[in-house]
């Protein structure tokens, strides 16, 4: 139905495509998970309150991801081009992938540590251990299967966010979609990344459920 050069180019596009959604992923965790467990941390009832840092930090998350990702794409242009030397293409378009992703992330890792037993927590404090010791022998192997499901969440939104940053020359398979389906009125060509997007969320998804039910310890086997 295609041509060999339409075949490549579809290839082309999903590699650029996962190769977005992999490098932001990484890097958007970087920055997440320290602001994820300064959230938790710092909380009321946390491992050690500071309520003022805490509502900046939340505030900071809420503002974050409120900017819808389209006019977060454009207005970071400028961000954008110093750090990648560019404002498109696929490493450009990490750049935005990040920080959109970045405020999302820290509110699923907070969210996942929220969810560990408080009883492990005092156990631990009872036993005198440190707060650096608690965050990494306790609170994120406790939540670690849920911290693999919201991984897996984010993977489908980083992905999905990399397909809209093909209006502005981003790369992948929205760019194909955005040059060929709307631009140059090929529903063909639309339709087969329409479908490439879907199967590749599908297939990561199925990958991290996975991974998340061979890690929870309340499954039966």
């Amino acid at each position: 139905m295609f041509s060999a050069e339409t075949i490549k180019m579809l290839i082309d596009g999903t590699a650029d495509t996962l190769y977005m959604t992999f490098f932001s992923t990484v890097f958007a965790y970087l920055f997440a998970f320290p602001l994820g467990i300064a959230l938790v941390i710092t909380k009321k009832d946390g491992l050690k309150p500071k309520p003022v840092l805490n509502r900046i930090l939340d505030i900071i998350v809420n503002v974050g991801r409120s900017i819808p990702f389209l006019i977060l794409l454009i207005a970071v242009i400028p961000l954008t081009t110093f750090i990648a030397g560019k404002s498109y293409g696929t490493t450009a378009t990490i750049v935005p992938l990040v920080i959109a992703a970045t405020p999302f992330i820290a509110r699923l890792i907070e969210s996942s540590l929220e969810e560990v037993d408080k009883g492990v927590i005092e156990a631990a404090q009872s036993m005198g251990a440190s707060i650096k010791t608690i965050i990494f022998n306790v609170l994120i192997p406790e939540a670690k299967t849920s911290l693999i499901v919201g991984g897996t969440i984010v993977i489908g939104t980083i992905l999905s966010y990399s397909a809209m940053a093909g209006v502005v020359g981003g790369g992948g398979l929205g760019d194909i979609a955005i040059r060929y389906g709307y631009y140059r009125y090929q529903t063909d060509i639309m339709l087969i990344t329409v479908i490439l997007l879907v199967v590749l969320v599908q297939i990561l998804q199925e990958i991290g459920m996975r991974i998340a039910k061979k890690t929870d310890k309340r499954v039966i086997k």
